[in-house]
């Protein structure tokens, strides 16, 4: 803007141009200096710079290299852990139980190393993969124990997490149908009701956990599925006791029947 003279008033000039000076500033060449140097000194060469860049994808490159390897690795181990914890059940309950002992022996090895390894890639190890392992290691150490000894292994003897834990215990009802199947199928009655008992007893103590029972993950969708097995579970029994209390009954009148033509 510029400042007419002929028509500023007197004593206003001086103030004007003081204004426009303060408001606007101009550096010096020496201040341009100043400015620039520090720039140049950070940027350096286009040649350094290039070659630092490619350094550092570099590393980027072989850290993500690692971790490919690391994540494939760690499927297939997980993925044998839980194999072996599966095949250790169905070998409990062929009752073959040296076999089963050595199979649950080498999943808790592969978790064990996969757990260490989760130290360097942690988002990698965990991601889902090892919790399911854990679980099905849980419940083939739990039904190993209960089928052997009539005892619950702890979270820390076996070395897995209580969630894991309780996940793996929730899912141990589902295979004590097949014990009960199982012994009414050989007639043992007081077996199969041993065993429904048991169903119960699991059942009702993870209905307990109050604030817990909402706090492990899935943990309430396995306890409706572990609720719907018992009560088909309770009804095969029942009629089975049913059935067998009937045979009692008839075995008893031809019994009578007998002693009456016996007598006559």
């Amino acid at each position: 803007m510029e400042i007419d003279e002929q028509h500023t008033p007197l004593g206003c000039k001086d103030s004007a141009q003081n204004h426009i000076s303060t408001s606007y500033p101009h550096p010096t060449l020496l201040e341009y200096d100043k400015i620039l140097l520090p720039l140049s000194a950070i940027t350096g060469k286009s040649g350094d710079v290039l070659a630092s860049l490619k350094d550092l994808l570099k590393e980027v490159k072989e850290e993500l290299s690692s971790k490919e390897k690391t994540r494939q690795k760690a499927q297939t181990d997980l993925r044998r852990a839980t194999s072996l914890s599966k095949q250790a059940i169905l070998l409990i309950h062929q009752k073959r139980w040296k076999e089963a002992v050595r199979l649950i022996g080498k999943a808790k090895k592969t978790i064990l190393d996969l757990s260490k390894a989760s130290e360097a890639f942690p988002e990698i190890i965990h991601g889902g993969l090892l919790d399911a392992a854990r679980q099905e290691y849980s419940e083939a150490c739990i039904f190993l124990k209960l089928s052997t000894k009539n005892e619950f292994v702890t979270p820390k003897e076996i070395g897995v997490p209580s969630v894991d834990y309780v996940l793996g215990l929730a899912d141990v009802i589902g295979e004590y149908r097949r014990l009960v199947l199982d012994a009414l199928r050989e007639g043992d009655l007081k077996r199969s009701e041993h065993g429904l008992k048991t169903m119960d007893d699991i059942y009702v103590e993870l209905m307990a956990l109050d604030e817990a029972y909402m706090l492990v993950p899935g943990l309430r969708r396995k306890c409706d599925v572990a609720r719907r097995i018992i009560e088909t579970t309770r009804g095969d029994v029942t009629q089975e006791a049913r059935k067998d209390a009937l045979e009692q009954s008839l075995k008893h009148f031809e019994k009578l029947v007998q002693k009456k033509r016996v007598r006559t």
